[in-house]
Parts: structure tokens; sequence; C-alpha cells
């Protein structure tokens, strides 16, 4: 075989298993399954921002914005999000009546989402989204404490998502960070 057809045949065989890889990668983005049933995210989201309407401590009618994003090959749709307050000084508490989520941005508000169930155990606030949010998808939860805390200094939000699915595995996203500041109102 000349050196011209074997280079041809080289270069045909490459495209072909870039075609095959390709094709095979579609499939990758389906949910994850194991035997038991558990269900786990393909791709995770992401915790992609989180900002409060207020950062002075002792004020009221603050709004605390925790924004995710779901990508498109995360291979099931986001059934729940829980948010955890992992640390402060103060216990926030929340008014969970008057919180919520929508699509998009705190800047880009688009379509509420509709929530069956969102409640609060010790310091877990849950929301659970029905329908679930499909893949491709950015999200913000919009949390109304009752108050921002007393104390001054640095509050961290554990963010995690849990696909649909009846035995799902919740992904943690990472920390949500607000910082509250006293301006002397504590000292």
């Amino acid at each position: 075989m000349n050196k011209a057809v074997h280079i041809v045949v080289l270069f045909s065989s490459a495209i072909a298993s870039t075609i095959a890889i390709g094709g095979y990668s579609d499939r990758l983005t389906q949910a994850i399954q194991l035997r038991d049933g558990t269900v786990y995210f393909a791709q995770p989201p992401r915790l992609t921002y989180t900002a409060t309407t207020y950062n002075d401590v002792y004020v009221w009618g603050a709004t605390y914005y925790f924004t995710v994003s779901l990508p498109d090959n995360a291979g099931e749709p986001l059934q729940k999000i829980t948010i955890n307050q992992h640390e402060g000084v103060d216990d926030i508490r929340f008014e969970l009546k008057k919180s919520y989520a929508f699509e998009g941005t705190r800047s880009h508000e688009k379509q509420k989402l509709q929530l069956t169930d969102i409640s609060r155990d010790k310091k877990t606030i849950s929301l659970t989204f029905n329908p679930p949010v499909s893949p491709g998808k950015i999200i913000t939860i919009a949390l109304k404490p009752v108050q921002n805390p007393t104390v001054s200094g640095v509050y961290l939000f554990g963010v995690t998502a849990f696909p649909a699915g009846e035995k799902s595995h919740g992904q943690f996203l990472g920390y949500g960070r607000l910082q509250f500041y006293s301006h002397g109102f504590d000292s």
C-alpha cells in the first residue's frame, strides 16, 4: 500500500471514530441510576451567584438570592433544592410563604416556578419544584428572612440539588456566602 492511500485510510478511521464517540457521548448525558434505584445527575448543577438586597444587621425586608445553573447535559430535571445555614452566629428565620423561585437571575427575573413544598427543618429549607426544572435552565431562589441577623459577620449557606425520582441522590453545589455589617449597631 502506498503512503498516500495509507494516510487516507488512517484519516478515514479517525473521522469514523470521532463520529462514533460523538454519538456515544450523547448517550452519556442520560441520568445515572444505580441498581437500587438511586438517581444521580450525569452533570450536576452549579451554584453561580448568592447575594442579599440589604447587608446591614437588623434590617427587615431583605431578600437572599441563590442562583443555580442546570446544564444541558444534566441528564435529569431538578426536583428539589435544599439550603442549609452552615455558619453564622444567629439562626436566621425565614418567611417561607413569601419566599419563591423563578427562571433567570436576580437582574433578569423571568417566569415564576411552581413549588409544591417549601419547608424548614432546623436550619435547612427545602424547595420542591412541580414540575421539575428542565436541564439547560438557570433558576434563582429568593428567600425572605424575617429579619437580617443581629450579629455581623459571614453567614454560609450550603446548597444541595436533587434530581427527579423517588430515590434521588443530592449533589452538594457549594456554599453561598453572605456578609452582614453592623455599622455601629451591635457595638
